[in-house]
């Protein structure tokens, strides 16, 4: 466990140095072409300006020009100023330091979970396929988007370029789309299976899973395209906020609304109506379950197979006696087997339904925690459109990023087959790397 750490660190230092080199050759680059841009522009207000003091004689007027010239340019040049001095430098280092925190354990969380889900088989179900695509999504934004918003925090400002601003909010946007798309999956998935059991087998086959997996996936991102051409709306930096975000066109039009509605709205509403038919139909199944108990328990008991209080005959008949007491005897020993075999099946059935219950349970609370950590940040942009409290954008972020890493947290919380897989998974791995045998590994379970 102690070297999956070190070069889950390890890795993490590399990549942000790698991040950091490429900033720089971005700004070299950019920086180069924004000197020649320069001086394109300020021969070109020189030739201007000299016809002007050709028309006037003041001298004073043309210096003023060239110079205002040279310092709109300059202002230019810089692709994102330094917007977030509002933000007061612990506040940025806290929430730079929470990120970077968020970013190494969603990914340490989510990689262990897809591994675990792989190969374990007690938890390998039609659920696990969709818990396994929502990792992927919590991965990816912990990857992209993460660490440029680290940066972000511990600049000041964004210093990547457009380009790469378009990307990381593009990504950012997606990754958000599928992990909610998946939520509403897992939990169409647990309302068929608890509300209508018959039709389960003919939805749930390999093929449909798949197609419901790649159709998350495909309109996640697929509905952002026209954003990302600025056919609707474009992503770019904005000044306001100091965040790259979905920005309007130039024709005023946005795809925030939209995108609102029917990549969050829409699901999340669905998430309530089927939880709702959910909690009726478990709510009727135990109340028809207590009126069957207390109608069993007022059926007298008084179906027996040998009546001891009958007389017993002496001579031929206790032969036949005899016969009639061993028949009844086997029978009563099969009656108890087939009964024994009953109840065995029904504690089978029983504990199968609880660890379904516990699942659905267990996506109830992974929707409630994905909307409690996009709550804040949405009424911090409506109620303080002009961050004029720094801090309750901050937090909003922070909770924002932290839903890319919960979900693992609630699998080991909620459900002990989970558990059971990361132990696996830890501890064969940790026996690996000390040298013992799989068996020996077993002892830690």
């Amino acid at each position: 466990m102690g070297v999956f750490s070190y070069r889950l660190i390890a890795l993490t230092v590399v990549y942000f140095a790698c991040l950091k080199v490429g900033q720089m050759l971005l700004q070299k680059l950019s920086g180069s072409d924004g000197e020649q841009i320069a001086i394109r522009h300020i021969m070109t207000s020189e030739v201007l300006n000299r016809t002007l003091q050709s028309w006037s004689n003041g001298s004073l007027e043309f210096s003023y020009e060239v110079t205002s010239a040279r310092s709109s340019e300059a202002a230019q040049d810089s692709n994102f100023p330094d917007d977030t001095n509002r933000f007061s430098r612990p506040l940025l280092t806290f929430a730079a330091t929470a990120t970077i925190l968020i970013m190494i354990t969603g990914i340490a969380g989510n990689v262990l979970t897809i591994v675990a889900l792989l190969k374990c088989p007690k938890v390998r179900n039609v659920a696990a396929a969709f818990i396994i695509s929502l990792c992927v999504a919590d991965c990816m934004f912990c990857v992209f988007v993460l660490p440029f918003n680290a940066i972000r925090f511990i600049e000041g400002t964004w210093s990547f370029g457009e380009t790469l601003c378009t990307l990381v909010t593009f990504m950012q946007y997606g990754s958000v789309g599928v992990s909610l798309l998946c939520i509403t999956m897992i939990t169409i998935n647990r309302y068929i299976m608890i509300a209508h059991y018959s039709s389960y087998s003919k939805v749930y086959k390999t093929t449909w899973i798949m197609l419901m997996i790649a159709v998350c996936w495909l309109f996640s991102y697929g509905f952002q395209i026209p954003t990302l051409l600025g056919v609707w709306g474009k992503f770019g930096y904005n000044h306001q906020l100091g965040t790259c975000s979905i920005l309007p066109d130039d024709e005023g039009r946005s795809s925030k609304t939209a995108m609102f509605i029917i990549a969050f709205l829409i699901p999340c509403i669905i998430i309530v109506i089927c939880y709702s038919r959910i909690f009726w139909v478990v709510h009727k199944s135990e109340k028809r379950m207590k009126n069957h108990s207390k109608s069993q328990c007022s059926i007298p008991n008084n179906l027996r197979s040998v009546d001891p209080a009958a007389p017993l005959s002496t001579g031929s008949s206790s032969s036949a006696n005899n016969n009639s007491i061993s028949y009844t005897a086997s029978s009563s020993a099969v009656k108890m087997a087939t009964r024994a075999a009953a109840v065995n099946s029904d504690n089978r059935d029983a504990k199968a339904k609880r660890n379904e219950w516990r699942i659905t349970k267990m996506v109830l609370a992974i929707f409630l925690s994905f909307v409690m950590c996009y709550l804040p940040i949405t009424i911090s942009k409506i109620v303080d459109k002009n961050v004029s409290v720094p801090v309750l954008h901050i937090i909003g972020y922070i909770m924002l990023y932290l839903s890319a890493c919960i979900n693992p947290i609630i699998y080991v919380i909620m459900n002990k087959q989970y558990r059971q897989a990361y132990k696996t998974v830890l501890f064969c791995r940790a026996s690996r790397l000390l040298g013992f045998t799989h068996a020996g590994s077993s002892v830690g379970d």
